[in-house]
């Protein structure tokens, strides 16, 4: 697993290779026809005959070509915009046979763009006044007749923002709100309005449709519920014309037929008409233990625009804390029951939903080398099945993708999500700029092991394999059930998330399986003025998981969050930012297993903190009301580290004469390491530096973050560094 493995035919930095003739069996192009044979490149003399004209067609022709030809297949896309009405999907007979592969490629140079966006015309100025339109947006406001509904908008720069209320602070449960006098109104069109839901907690948001509004009695309620109370943090309500009050803010009334926008430029509008662009499905028995995958398809070198936004629906089942769905058609690109399928170096971008995502059974599958942007969804999700004894999502690797500015509507949503699946190696990926964090890996923590109706993480639980649970279940009750383990993730680098919400990370694991190794990966710069996050961070019941190889710099609040039996070795956390400035913040035990070996924490700062445990500072002493045992650095096996604040020294002094008069870290210095220039994140070691007298590596920077790719000749493209 370790290895990387080979892929043929690869794309060089987001551009197909043509050091070799490639020969198609089928052309498309946005001049072409569906009524010709598509065996050619262009229409000849004649123009009688010569490329399809959509994808759908090519997938057709290919079924027939397969009854007659065996080995592999090309349909190679000529660049332009091939406009999407519906979700082309790929079934067990459009996989390659055997060892063959079926492949769907853009021409050579050039650039195909699958679009669901269609363009809205006929734009008029507003000249009979809209009730309550603010002062500013009169004379300024457009409306153009439209049919149906749909939930975002772009022009040329990407997605336009709604029109939205100024934030409030109501009170009330999960379907039901109570809200100030005169802010929400019985409007006609209540079911075009959704109200925005930050909760008491941090780390999720909601967007959920209103059901009705009584302006009486001041209560509104939602068609969904939200995963906790609407209130405190504070809610506003999106699409609501008298709010459109700035450029580029548009609202619609379905009832009438109209969609009102202050144009920020004079690009065309386009509504999308599609979540799903693309579905590669096979034939999934949901509930019975064996599905037969799609295999051997692949698509590279395309670019899917203007995708719709999906909503929560009554029966959706959610990943923990609702952070996305279990098998839901909320990405362009979905690989539902597939294997040995690529996706690489294709560009999703001014989405609504999610770039990728491969649900239930998905294994051997490669996402690589795309580019992933503005999208109001995550990058790419792995989601296996539920709770239980069926485990086939794994064995997947996800490498080199350039992922940022996602999470846009959905702050939650990561730019890379592993639930339930294992065995996966994630690599070499850029992830920045979300509004939550930027890596999840998860399982559901033993807690939700409860029958109930409940969107949150209890309604996936295959309770038909599970069975009955104790009243409070412990991690070996659900252990064997949690098949997020045994992953790697390595050398991906992460920065500027946590731009919204907080309680998040840069790497972050929760109620995941056992076996996970996290390492040599760069989280930096963590800078948002949200606190209450962390570089890296166990939580919710994490066990059995090893950090090592990693560089946290400049992180806000914390640099690594322990919680349990999880390892901590030969990582370096440099200048956490504060307020708290904790670089190792112990919160959770029995700590028995756990290490705090050979890291090095370094502060430029004086205001720092090495070291946080319960009992120190505002920590609790005490079992907690969830009965968790208090942690100890005591308990911890703790040694050959190094603390040093440049600023003042005594600080890691101070920590190291606690720590020793605990009984550990015996070995541990407090003293310079001697970087060649931290302050320019160079944290290489100087000749002569203590860190490698006492075992520390030095960490490679050179080997993190997105690579540049070969393809060697007479190798079929495989991958080299």
């Amino acid at each position: 697993m370790n290895s990387l493995r080979a892929i043929t035919g690869i794309l060089v930095t987001g551009i197909w290779c043509q050091a070799a003739e490639i020969e198609a069996d089928f052309h498309i192009s946005p001049s072409g026809s569906d009524h010709w044979s598509g065996t050619l490149e262009a229409p000849n003399i004649e123009g009688d005959d010569g490329p399809f004209a959509s994808l759908e067609r090519a997938r057709d022709a290919v079924r027939e070509l397969k009854k007659n030809k065996k080995g592999d297949i090309t349909v190679l896309i000529r660049g332009g915009t091939y406009p999407l009405e519906r979700t082309v999907v790929f079934g067990l007979e459009d996989g390659g046979e055997g060892d063959s592969s079926i492949t769907y490629a853009a021409y050579p140079g050039e650039t195909p763009i699958l679009s669901s966006g269609k363009e809205i015309k006929e734009w008029k100025q507003v000249e009979t006044p809209i009730p309550g339109l603010p002062e500013e947006a009169r004379g300024n406001v457009w409306e153009a007749s439209v049919s149906g509904r749909f939930l975002t908008l772009y022009d040329e720069a990407g997605m336009l923002p709604r029109a939205r209320s100024e934030r409030f602070v109501p009170s009330g449960s999960v379907n039901e709100l109570k809200f100030p006098k005169g802010l929400l109104k019985e409007w006609p069109n209540v079911s075009d309005v959704e109200i925005i839901v930050r909760p008491t907690r941090l780390w999720m948001m909601n967007v959920l449709p209103l059901a009705s509004v009584d302006e009486k009695t001041g209560v509104a309620r939602t068609e969904i519920p939200a995963t906790y109370g609407m209130n405190k943090i504070g809610c506003w309500v999106e699409n609501v014309v008298e709010q459109l009050d700035e450029p580029g803010e548009w609202a619609l009334n379905s009832n009438e037929g109209k969609v009102y926008l202050w144009p920020r430029d004079k690009s065309p509008v386009m509504a999308p008409q599609l979540i799903e662009f693309i579905r590669v499905e096979g034939k999934v028995d949901e509930e019975g233990p064996k599905d037969i995958p799609v295999r051997n398809l692949r698509f590279r070198g395309l670019t899917f625009k203007h995708g719709e936004r999906y909503t929560l629906a009554k029966d959706d089942a959610g990943t923990q804390h609702d952070w996305d769905m279990f098998d839901k058609a909320n990405a362009m690109v979905r690989l539902r029951g597939a294997e040995n399928c690529v996706i690489d170096g294709c560009h999703f971008l001014f989405g609504g939903s999610g770039a990728i995502r491969v649900d239930l059974h998905g294994q051997k599958n490669t996402i690589s080398n795309n580019h992933i942007e503005h999208m109001g969804g995550g990058g790419i999700l792995l989601c296996g099945y539920g709770p239980g004894t069926k485990d086939v999502n794994r064995e997947n690797l996800v490498y080199n993708n350039h992922i940022h500015h996602v999470s846009e509507i959905y702050w939650h949503s990561p730019g890379i999500f592993l639930c339930q699946s294992g065995e996966n190696r994630v690599a070499n990926n850029l992830i920045h700029h979300t509004n939550y964090s930027g890596m999840i890996v998860s399982g559901i923590v033993s807690r939700f092991f409860v029958k109930q109706d409940k969107r949150e993480s209890s309604r996936a639980i295959r309770w038909h394999e599970v069975g009955d649970m104790p009243k409070n279940p412990e991690i070996d009750d659900v252990r064997p059930y949690l098949h997020t383990r045994n992953n790697l993730i390595e050398r991906n680098e992460i920065h500027h998330v946590m731009q919204m919400l907080g309680d998040g990370n840069g790497i972050y694991i929760r109620g995941a399986g056992a076996g996970n190794v996290i390492r040599d990966n760069f989280i930096h710069h963590l800078e948002s003025p949200i606190n209450g996050q962390s570089g890296m961070r166990t939580d919710g019941g994490q066990m059995d998981t090893l950090f090592t190889g990693n560089l946290l710099y400049k992180c806000k609040s914390q640099g690594m969050t322990l919680k349990l039996n999880n390892r901590f070795e030969n990582n370096i956390i440099a200048d956490v930012i504060a307020p708290r400035g904790v670089y190792l913040k112990i919160v959770e035990g029995p700590m028995k297993g756990a290490s705090n070996i050979r890291n090095i924490f370094y502060s430029t700062q004086a205001d720092c903190s090495f070291i946080s445990e319960p009992g120190s500072g505002k920590g609790k002493v005490g079992e907690d009301r969830r009965g968790r045992v208090p942690a100890r650095m005591a308990d911890i096996n703790s040694d050959h580290n190094i603390y040093y604040c440049k600023e003042d020294p005594v600080r890691g002094e101070m920590t190291l004469k606690k720590l020793q008069g605990d009984g550990i870290d015996a070995n541990s210095r407090a003293i310079d390491p001697m970087f060649v220039d931290p302050e320019s994140g160079d944290f290489r070691f100087k000749p002569g530096s203590p860190a490698k007298q006492m075992g520390i590596k030095e960490i490679d920077l050179t080997k993190v973050g997105l690579r540049k790719l070969e393809v060697i000749e007479g190798n079929s493209g495989a991958l080299v560094e």
